[in-house]
């Protein structure tokens, strides 16, 4: 399928995008963090230089042979928003590597300087081809829901990140972990549904439904008309991470995270403790 990233190549783009996704890219491969990449930007530059990064490093991926699953959308809570002092929502690639299975481990070393935040994922049953896209569309098309945690990453030392940060960061992308039991939208209400998460057993994040832009559903009705508006719709089968439904919380090795969402169940995921020699 054609998308406008085909046309999306370094020789093409701009000395400062090209700048800011090899920044970004080397901080991933060797795991050490990076600048903002905002300061090589006039005035920290803009949305439009911050989405052709996160394309450029897209284009990338799939040219070594990643493959795309679907999309997240990010900065859905105000509660996250707060956290990360921007008031707007952005959205990036979820590749097939990223995903973790329910009950599995992140192994030690593979992010950088993860948070966790729970989530509804949707799975879609038919594309999402126009520009002003409704519920009604949206609901014609989801297939099912999940219960989903984020695992989240930055790039950026010390997530020190504004909104042009985190979408030349493919949306601070790390990893992602979803429920096993499929539900249909007809059996919940999405923006009635209430989170809780814990991690070691201890409550440390809540929320609910209406804390995603007043309903996951609102999160990925905007998504599906930002990304037809650019060309390259939500189709069938993907997967959208519709965004947090409360705080997220830093993760260290050796914790275990565990989300409830009424109606559609649990997800769990841990994080492998540092072999012996590996912590500072």
């Amino acid at each position: 399928m054609s998308t406008v990233l085909d046309g999306v190549r370094p020789d093409a783009a701009p000395p400062a995008v090209v700048k800011a996704a090899d920044l970004l890219a080397d901080a991933a491969r060797t795991g050490a963090a990076c600048p903002p990449v905002r300061d090589l930007f006039d005035d920290g530059g803009d949305l439009e230089n911050a989405y052709a990064v996160q394309q450029l490093n897209v284009r990338r991926a799939l040219d070594a042979g990643r493959r795309i699953v679907g999309r997240k959308i990010g900065l859905t809570s105000v509660a996250v928003q707060k956290q990360l002092g921007v008031d707007r929502p952005d959205f990036g690639a979820l590749f097939a590597d990223m995903a973790v299975p329910d009950g599995g481990q992140v192994p030690a070393g593979r992010l950088i300087q993860p948070k966790v935040e729970a989530e509804v994922a949707l799975v879609l049953g038919a594309d999402l081809p126009h520009r002003e896209c409704t519920v009604v569309d949206l609901l014609r098309a989801v297939d099912f829901a999940l219960p989903a945690l984020e695992i989240v990453d930055s790039r950026v030392r010390g997530w020190d990140i504004s909104l042009v940060d985190t979408v030349a960061d493919n949306a601070s992308c790390g990893l992602y972990v979803l429920g096993a039991t499929p539900v249909p939208l007809t059996a919940v209400d999405l923006r009635a549904v209430t989170m809780t998460m814990t991690r070691g057993g201890e409550t440390v994040s809540e929320g609910t439904g209406a804390d995603c832009l007043g309903s996951p559903l609102n999160a990925a009705v905007w998504l599906a008309s930002a990304l037809a508006e650019r060309g390259d719709p939500l189709r069938a089968g993907d997967l959208v991470l519709t965004g947090a439904l409360g705080p997220m919380v830093p993760a260290a090795p050796g914790d275990v995270f565990e989300a409830r969402i009424s109606d559609l169940g649990s997800v769990r995921a841990g994080f492998a403790a540092e072999a012996e020699g590996d912590a500072e």
